[in-house]
C-alpha cells in the first residue's frame, strides 16, 4: 500500500510517500481502508518530536518516531476485523483515531472507531475525531457550559474553535468568537452572536466578562485571560498547538496549574484526545450532534496523499481555516 512515512524526527519535508506492507488487524482491532485523513497540530508535534519532554513520557518515541506511518484522524470503510471484534464488519463506513492514518490502510482498536454519519462525505467524517472531541471536552466536559452562559472562543476559525462555537451554541450559550478578519463571517454562521477580529480588538482589554473562555491560541498570558472571567468563570486551555521545543504544551499546562493554585477563578486544561485515551463515548457524542444537525465540519483545504508534507506545514503555520484534510481515495 501507499503510505506517508516518517523515518526520523524532523520538519514536514522529511515525510516521504512510500510503498509499505499493509497492516493486519490483531485481536480487538479493525483494518480500515482509509478514504480521507485529517491533519492536526498533534501530527507536526509527532513529526518533530516536539516537545522533548513528551519523548520521555513514551508517547512519540525517544530517538525516532514511535509510529513509522504518520497521521491519526481517519475515515473510511472496514476492510477486515480481528478476533473479538463486535459491531463492525467489512464494508461499514467508520471514523476515528487510526495511528498511521496517512495511508491507504490503517489498523486500530475497535474502541477508537464509531460508525460514520451517513450524510457526511469521508472528508467531512475524517475532520471530526481529534478536533471535535477536543472541542466537546473543552466546552461540555471541562467548561460545563450551560444555557444562557457567556462563552468566548479564542481561535474560533480553526479546527477546534470552529467545532467549539457550534457545540456551545447547541448548548444555548451566548458565544463570542475571536478570529482573523477573513473568518468573521464563517464564525458568525457557526452560531457566534458576536465576532471579534483579533488584529483590531483585544478582548482581554474589554469590560465584557465571560463564564467560560476556551483558549485555543495561547497568545495571552493567564493573568490577562483571568481578568475577563466572571467571579465563578472558567478558563479552559487547549495547548495542542503550543510551541516550545523542550516543554511545549506540557509547560503551558504546568504554568496554568500553578496559576490556578493562587486564584479563585478556575483554570483548567483540556485532557488530550489522544489515541490511547477513552474516547469512544466522546466520538459517539460528536456524531450524535452531527446527526442532529447541530454540528458540521468546516474544511478549509484538502490535499492529495502525495502532498501530505504541504498539508502538515500548512497546519503548523497556525492560520488554517477549519480542518485540513488529506484525500486518500
Amino acid at each position: 500500500m501507499k503510505a506517508v512515512v516518517q523515518e526520523r524526527f524532523g520538519p514536514p519535508d522529511s515525510l516521504r510517500l512510500r510503498e509499505v506492507d499493509r497492516p493486519r488487524p490483531g485481536a480487538g482491532q479493525v483494518l480500515v481502508r482509509v478514504h480521507a485523513a485529517a491533519v492536526n497540530p498533534y501530527d507536526w508535534h509527532m513529526l518533530r518530536g516536539d516537545p522533548y519532554a513528551a519523548r520521555l513520557l513514551g508517547g512519540m518515541g525517544l530517538t525516532r518516531p514511535k509510529h513509522r506511518v504518520a497521521g491519526i484522524d481517519a475515515a473510511g470503510v472496514v476492510e477486515d476485523v480481528g478476533t473479538g471484534v463486535r459491531g463492525f464488519g467489512p464494508g461499514d463506513p467508520v471514523l476515528g483515531f487510526c495511528p498511521g492514518a496517512f495511508a491507504e490502510y490503517a489498523s486500530t482498536s475497535a474502541s477508537l472507531l464509531v460508525p460514520a454519519p451517513a450524510d457526511l462525505t469521508f472528508e467531512q467524517a475524517a475532520a471530526l475525531p481529534m478536533g471535535a472531541v477536543t472541542a466537546l471536552r473543552g466546552i461540555r466536559t471541562v467548561g460545563r457550559v450551560g444555557a444562557g452562559q457567556r462563552v468566548l472562543v479564542n481561535g474560533a476559525g480553526g479546527g477546534v474553535g470552529s467545532f467549539a462555537v457550534q457545540i456551545a451554541a447547541a448548548l444555548d450559550a451566548e458565544v463570542t468568537g475571536v478570529c482573523s478578519a477573513r473568518n468573521t463571517d464563517l464564525v458568525r454562521s457557526l452560531g457566534a452572536t458576536r465576532v471579534l477580529d483579533y488584529a483590531r480588538e483585544d478582548f482581554t482589554g474589554e469590560d465584557e466578562r465571560y463564564d467560560v473562555v476556551l483558549d485555543n491560541v495561547g497568545n495571552h498570558p493567564p493573568g490577562r485571560l483571568r481578568r475577563v472571567l466572571t467571579p465563578s468563570g472558567v478558563l479552559v486551555a487547549n495547548g495542542g498547538g503550543s510551541p516550545g521545543r523542550v516543554f511545549g504544551a506540557i509547560g503551558a499546562m504546568l504554568r496554568l496549574a500553578a496559576a490556578d493554585a493562587v486564584t479563585r477563578r478556575r483554570l483548567r486544561p483540556i485532557l488530550p484526545a489522544a489515541p490511547a485515551g477513552p474516547v469512544h463515548e466522546d466520538l459517539l457524542a460528536v456524531t450524535a450532534l452531527v446527526g442532529a444537525g447541530q454540528v458540521a465540519p468546516v474544511i478549509g483545504r484538502t490535499f492529495a496523499l502525495a502532498d501530505t508534507a504541504r498539508a502538515v506545514r500548512h497546519v503548523e503555520e497556525g492560520h488554517a481555516r477549519g480542518k485540513t484534510v488529506i484525500t486518500v481515495r
